[in-house]
């Protein structure tokens, strides 16, 4: 039995999110079929985390065991033959026995991205949330320091949240620019559900002056939904990468891919 570690992209607009779902369309159900019509067994898919509906990935994370002869580098060259065109495997290796794709990661890096233009580009508007406003963007990244640290995100979590500890750690979240628009990038050990997407809404509205930065610690200790801003939609998030060492050993390469 051999323990096999996938790193895959995929545009997340035609899919009901990552996890499987009887009657839907999603990237985990995707997968495991397609790896079972190929190695001729039952095959069970391990993801880092669940993105939702809408939401992509340029570096999630799988893992799956596996019996079958196929050559571990040859699993990229056929799932790209087999898989729909919006998944995309990236890398294939044989992982550690004691390797898991969500309980070994140490910290995930999400990306917002928004299109400032007036009108909306064609070809960037399944990855991109369109906001043709300017924004303060020396004041979304004060906003964005306070965020960084060990925090109770309740305030920054769905109300749907079930999971009772929301004790987060932010290692990082900055504020950028690219010919486009703004982007956000957070990088922290664990997310809450919706949390980045309610992250980018709550530095939105400090960006156009709705909030004040110096107002971050206070909603945070506030831990009521209420409180931050509004949940952005999921087009404009991207899983960037999965780290499996601890953030402060770890220095980004220059190799990684970027949207």
């Amino acid at each position: 039995m051999k323990k096999i570690k996938l790193v895959i992209a995929y545009d997340g607009t035609d899919f009901s999110g990552f996890q499987a779902q009887p009657g839907q369309r999603t990237i985990q159900g995707t997968l495991q079929e397609t790896l079972t019509r190929i190695t001729g067994e039952p095959i069970e898919i391990y993801g880092s985390g669940r993105t939702d509906a809408g939401v992509h990935a340029l570096g999630q994370v799988c893992h799956f065991e596996t019996t079958s002869p196929i050559p571990v580098d040859k699993y990229p060259y056929i799932l790209r033959r087999s898989l729909p065109r919006d998944i995309l495997v990236l890398s294939a290796e044989e992982a550690a026995s004691d390797f898991h794709a969500r309980k070994s990661a140490y910290w995930k890096t999400y990306r917002y991205q928004t299109d400032r233009h007036r009108i909306p580009d064609l070809f960037e508007r399944r990855f991109r949330t369109h906001l043709p406003y300017e924004v303060d963007q020396p004041a979304m990244q004060r906003a964005a320091d306070r965020l960084v640290g060990t925090h109770d995100f309740t305030s920054f979590c769905s109300a749907k949240t079930v999971i009772e500890d929301r004790v987060r750690t932010i290692y990082r979240c900055e504020v950028g620019e690219d010919t486009h628009g703004f982007f956000i990038e957070v990088t922290g050990n664990g997310f809450l559900y919706n949390m980045v997407r309610i992250i980018a809404g709550t530095l939105y509205e400090v960006g156009r002056r709705n909030l004040d930065p110096e107002q971050i610690p206070a909603i945070l200790e506030g831990r009521d939904r209420r409180l931050a801003g509004p949940t952005f939609p999921p087009e404009g998030l991207i899983l960037l990468e999965v780290g499996y060492r601890p953030w402060q050993d770890f220095h980004r390469s220059a190799n990684v891919i970027s949207p």
